[in-house]
């Protein structure tokens, strides 16, 4: 198994999988503060019809390099909510 990387190596296309072992898609984007170094989560892609989902970094476990680990399985996956664009501390 490879060793864990920080969130900064994160770059977009690594597989995103779930805690079932589903892949959900891929990261569109790694969401954070790198001067802080706060990681507030991840925009993943599920297909290129739908909309990037806002994984928190709470559900996010462990990361290797090419893929992101979640804490979650499919279905709790399936109801997060999508990713719009902003920062999550500017959301309404």
């Amino acid at each position: 198994m490879p060793d864990p990387v920080s969130w900064f190596l994160v770059e977009r296309g690594w597989k995103v999988v779930g805690s079932d072992g589903a892949e959900f898609g891929t990261v569109e984007e790694a969401l954070g503060d790198e001067n802080l170094d706060i990681f507030d989560g991840l925009a993943v892609a599920t297909g290129l019809l739908g909309k990037p989902r806002y994984v928190p970094a709470e559900k996010v476990g462990e990361i290797v390099e090419g893929e992101v680990h979640l804490t979650i399985d499919k279905a709790q996956f399936d109801r997060l909510g999508d990713y719009d664009g902003a920062p999550p501390s500017e959301r309404v």
